[in-house]
Parts: C-alpha cells; structure tokens; sequence
C-alpha cells in the first residue's frame, strides 16, 4: 500500500485529491439532477406565462384600437366620405372576430369563455348595424335613421364590446396573479429543497476540504429573480385602462376651454368628475354593483355633461339611502341617461331637466329616468316597447335599451327590467324594476 501511495504521489495523481473528486461528483449528483428539473418547471412557468401575456396583450390591441377605428369608419359611411365597397367596417369586423377566436385557446377561464361567447354576440350585432346602414344608404340615404343608429347602436355595442375585453383582460391578469402565487410556493420549495441540500454538500465538503461551492444556488437565484421582474413587467402592461376615445376627447376640449377661459374651479370639478366615472366604469372588473356606485357613475357623468351643456341641461337624483346597498347591472342607469340627454333634452328650444328617482316596492324596488324634452310619439313608444322584447328589432333603432333590458333579464330574471312611458312634447320616463338583493348575498 506505502508502495501504491508512493507512485501516486511521484506521477503527480494524489490519492486524496482522486477522493475529493469522486466524493464532490458523488455529493452533486442529486444536486444537479434536482437542478435539472428545477429548470425545466421553470421552463414550463414561463411558456404558460408566455400564453397569458399573448392572450391578454391580444385583447389590449383590440380594444385600444377597435372601438375607435370602427366608431369613424361607419359615421364616415354614414356622412358618405366612403362608399360601402370602400368602407373598412368589414374588414375592422373580421378583423376583431380573428383576435376574438384566437383568445378562446389561451384562456382556461369559464368565465372568460363566456366573455368571449358575448363578444362574438356583439360584433354579429354590429355586422347587423352596418347592413342596416347599407340599406338605409341603397333606399334614399336616410342619414338621420342612420346617425341614430351609430349613436344609440354602434357606440354603446363598441362600448359594452370593449367592456367585455377589459373583463377579460382583468380576469386574465386576476390568473396570471393566482398562477404567480403557485410559482411563489414553487419558487419557495425550490428555496428550500437547494438549501437543504446545500447544507449537506457543505458539511461533507467541509469535513472531506473545507471548501463550500456557493455557486450552486446562484443560477436559481438569478433565473427567480428574473421571472420575478418579468412578472411585474406584464402586471403593469396589463392593468392599463381602456376608455371610451370619444367621450373623453369632448370631455378633454370641455376642460381646455374652461382652463384657456382661466375657470379653475370648473376644471378641477371636470377633472374629478372624469376620474370618478372612468373608476366606476371598470370598478375592479364587477359585473354586479350596488346602486350606490351606479348613482356616483351617473352623477359623474351629469357632473360633465351639465359643464358641457349647461345653458340647456339640469338634473337632480333623487333616490332614498335605503336602496344604496341593493345589487345593479355596472352601466344600466348611464346609458339611459345619455339617451334622454341626446334624444330628449337636446330636441328642444330652452332648458330640460333629467330626474333620476327611486322607490322601495316591497320585494322589488324601482329606478325612473325622467325627462322632459321630445318625447315620442304613440306609434314610436309602441315600436320601441315591442323592440324590447326582441319583437321587430330589426326596425328599430333601440338597441342600446334592448341590451341593458337584456343585461337586466340575464342577471335577475324574466320578470324585471325596463319599461318606457312618453307622451310627445312632454317628455318620457324610463322604469328599471329590479329585485332588492343585498352585496352581501351576492358575495356569499
């Protein structure tokens, strides 16, 4: 044995140090096998994550562009600025059902799916305007029917079309947080498990050569931190708000004038107003509000429209405390409101009033917009309420109405939703009866 040590030791192969070696292959075999597969779960963290930001930056493209894009094309149809062989609309429309049908393979989410699902429903419901428009243009041009259709069809569709795309995009991102919390628990066993088998490389190493290889956790340690950036990179990529370009452009004039004008006071009152109406617009996402945000939505939005219009516009709100806990669609009494502002106020000489009320009903309660503009004449109010109900729809021009009277039967039931009462000359009134259901019931 002296002998075989010997001529180790003369042709320059220690003994010991052959030891060492073998031992630290030994002693980082399993480390390295658990490396292994430590990156290839990171591998896969990152390709899921690669579906979900393809998925949600999809739906942003859409929805900052879509909306605006296809809002002009069909009034630039509609004034004749293009003809309908020249119109984008089709191509903007088939363009948006491609993005629509391609998202349906990155999310998981049944919710999402059913997003999806309406937001198919509503770009059919827009192909169905811009056939419409074609015909009125074919039949003697017909701009007036055609402008109400933009306004109360088109816009609001688009709107509740790129409402669906911001769901989408929030619940998305809702999933990439829930899936960084996995990999959070992942990344901490990931921790754990390197340390513990640090600590027994480390004892072995110090007992066979005092000498620790630090290196090995630090290939981890740069791959998590990465992931971690890249995380916080896309959360703030996709929590990015989508508005309505078009309200918020007149809205944006209204306060360039009252700042030129040297109105500070109207500014900062249209400033706070604009806020208070966009966070109420997405409102984290839900579907269902109480009357109390719905009310600070629309006061929000009166708040604006009265500096815009004020030598012809007032309004008052008028709904007891005791309905504000109550459950309602996001964005049902709004609309409405507009639709009085545009359809009823502003086609009459002088000064109009909107009054939003409410009444408790027992099991029910009642929401009424009132208005004391135009109003309408029998045959139309009896051609819109048919309308609301799906009868004759397609010679209307209520679509706006017929989906939050939709929105409302969806989410309650068949038994409420919207009515309408007018007498021409006078004004209208618009119902909304809806079940008193409490937040808190809705949250359980």
């Amino acid at each position: 044995m002296k002998e075989f040590i010997k001529k180790r030791v003369e042709s320059g192969k220690p003994f010991l140090a052959t030891q060492i070696r073998i031992t630290y292959l030994v002693l980082l075999l399993p480390n390295i096998v658990f490396m292994l597969f430590a990156f290839y779960n990171l591998w896969l963290i990152k390709e899921r994550y690669n579906d979900m930001l393809n998925s949600v930056v999809a739906a942003s493209e859409f929805s900052l562009d879509f909306k605006e894009d296809f809002d002009y094309e069909t009034y630039l149809l509609i004034v004749g600025n293009v003809s309908p062989e020249d119109s984008r609309t089709t191509a903007l429309l088939a363009g948006a059902r491609n993005v629509v049908e391609s998202l349906d393979k990155y999310t998981e989410n049944t919710e999402n799916r059913q997003r999806l699902t309406s937001a198919q429903k509503y770009l059919s419901n827009l192909d169905g305007y811009i056939e419409k428009i074609k015909i009125n243009l074919e039949n003697g041009n017909r701009y007036e029917k055609n402008m109400l259709i933009w306004e109360n069809d088109v816009q609001i569709v688009t709107s509740l079309l790129q409402e669906t795309i911001n769901e989408y995009i929030y619940y998305e991102n809702k999933q990439i947080q829930i899936a960084q919390a996995e990999n959070t628990a992942l990344y901490l066993n990931t921790a754990k498990i390197s340390i513990a088998i640090f600590c027994f490389i480390l004892v072995a190493i110090i007992v066979v050569s005092i000498v620790g290889p630090m290196w090995i956790t630090k290939p981890i340690e740069e791959q998590v931190t990465r992931e971690q950036k890249q995380l916080r990179k896309a959360e703030f990529e996709l929590l990015q708000a989508q508005i309505n370009p078009h309200f918020l452009y007149n809205t944006l004039d209204t306060i360039v004038w009252s700042a030129e004008a040297g109105n500070q006071k109207q500014v900062v009152k249209m400033v706070g107003s604009l806020s208070d109406f966009f966070r109420s617009s997405l409102n984290k996402g839900k579907e269902i509000v109480t009357i109390r945000d719905e009310l600070q939505h629309v006061r929000s939005y009166l708040e604006i429209q009265q500096i815009r219009y004020q030598d012809i516009l007032t309004y008052e709100i008028d709904v007891p405390e005791e309905l504000f806990d109550f459950q309602i669609p996001k964005i049902t009494i709004q609309p409405i409101v507009e639709n009085a502002l545009y359809h009823g106020i502003k086609n009459v000489r002088g000064g109009g009033t909107i009054t939003v009320t409410g009444r408790d009903e027992g099991e029910t309660m009642l929401i009424q917009v009132k208005d004391n503009g135009k109003g309408m004449k029998p045959e139309r109010l009896k051609e819109i309420t048919k309308g609301l109900t799906g009868e004759k729809l397609e010679n209307t021009a209520i679509y706006g109405l017929y989906n939050v009277n939709e929105r409302i039967r969806l989410s309650f039931g068949e038994e409420y939703g919207i009515s309408i009462e007018s007498e021409y000359e006078k004004g209208s009134c618009v119902s909304i009866r809806l079940p008193k259901i409490l937040n808190i019931i809705v949250e359980k």
